[in-house]
């Protein structure tokens, strides 16, 4: 273990010392073995009601009926004492994030070296992939935070974005840099057994489709004008919100730069490289498994504005109104990934010691027939 591992995981048990009652949930001091942990990053709460957002349907659906503290987090803790699924609300962006899942793997309540990790949260979906209301399983996640940056006045004419990788000196410039190093942790692989097998569980799903959904999409082509499917696709994880067809360019070319060619862009979201940044120093100290996440996100918004709407038009838009498939993207996360969390939590003398795996699907964006 490393010292950067030791002292953390040093800090955390006497941070946590002070921590309030684990409640009825858990027996004094025997931690307690969580086969799920279902990963969320935003709802909306006010004067104690929980209004929407990635937790809720969880909360009321499955259900998960024990709230526990969590004073290093930013909200409490649900959980299931029957299936032993827990979900954690991490809050928005990589740091949150990271911190977050951290704070939860070093929290000695908890045993976490076998849980599986099921990251379901809203995005942004690239009309090339799919559309408003589909659900993606990611194969790989890419920062689009972790680069060097020129302001595209000051760059080269024959440049087509200002942002280059670390350790290179011009956009995509080949070959790429490790996507893993002591510089940064720029691309994330999960493990393609599970994922794959996931999305075997769940490409059947039928995806209700409405009349906001059939609105959105109307001005789109390709896969951004079907109606909501399960698909497998990547996630380009940026803390800041960015706008327009350049932009949507640059995180096409950005996902398909860090992995080889082998990754499709499909999701925009601000948390997944810092949720699996966290889970990677876990699986580091022995408290989780790397290859035991799967990250779900579900398109409330597309990723790119309309034909014959300019880029600051649509940053407007959606400023004023926010993104309005965001009730329809929840409703597609519950219904994907929670036939996945159970069978996972339902199976436990299977899964607990044999992750679940399938055949390859293959490289490229994988929709369902």
């Amino acid at each position: 273990m490393s010292i950067l591992a030791r002292l953390a995981l040093l800090f955390a048990a006497f941070a946590l010392l002070g921590a309030a009652p684990l409640g009825a949930a858990a027996a004094p001091g025997k931690p307690i073995e969580v086969r799920v942990v279902i990963v969320t990053t935003w709802e909306v709460e006010r004067g104690g009601k929980d209004l929407a957002g990635e937790l809720r349907a969880w909360r009321t659906e499955w259900p998960l009926t024990a709230q526990m503290p969590f004073p290093a987090g930013v909200h409490p803790l649900l959980y299931d004492p029957k299936r032993h699924v827990l979900a954690v609300l991490t809050g928005e962006a990589t740091a949150r994030a990271a911190a977050s899942i951290l704070a939860l793997g070093l929290d000695p309540r908890f045993d976490l070296r076998h849980a599986y990790w099921l990251v379901a949260g809203t995005a942004g979906v690239d009309p090339k992939a799919a559309s408003v209301g589909s659900a993606a399983w990611a194969r790989w996640v890419v920062d689009g935070d972790l680069a060097q940056e020129l302001d595209p006045r000051d760059a080269p004419a024959d440049w087509s974005t200002g942002i280059f990788p670390y350790g290179r000196t011009r956009p995509y410039q080949p070959p790429p840099p490790p996507g893993q190093s002591e510089v940064a942790d720029v691309v994330f692989a999960l493990n393609p057994g599970l994922v794959d097998w996931a999305f075997a569980q769940t490409r059947d799903v039928a995806l209700p489709d409405d009349a906001l959904l059939q609105q959105m999409r109307a001005p789109y082509a390709g896969p951004g004008a079907r109606p909501p499917f399960v698909l497998e696709g990547e996630g380009l994880i940026s803390a800041r919100f960015w706008y327009g067809a350049h932009l949507n360019d640059w995180a096409e070319r950005w996902v398909d730069y860090w992995t080889g060619g082998k990754g499709v862009f499909a999701m925009s979201d601000e948390e997944d490289t810092g949720i699996l940044e966290g889970v990677k120093f876990l699986d580091r100290a022995g408290r989780a498994r790397l290859d035991r996440v799967l990250v779900l996100r579900a398109g409330s918004d597309y990723t790119v504005g309309p034909p014959g709407m300019t880029a600051a038009e649509f940053m407007a838009k959606e400023t004023q109104e926010d993104f309005p498939a965001t009730l329809d993207a929840l409703g597609r996360l519950y219904a994907v990934g929670a036939p996945v969390a159970r069978y996972l939590a339902d199976h436990w003398a299977e899964t607990r010691d044999t992750v679940p795996s399938a055949a390859p699907t293959g490289p490229g964006p994988s929709p369902a027939p």
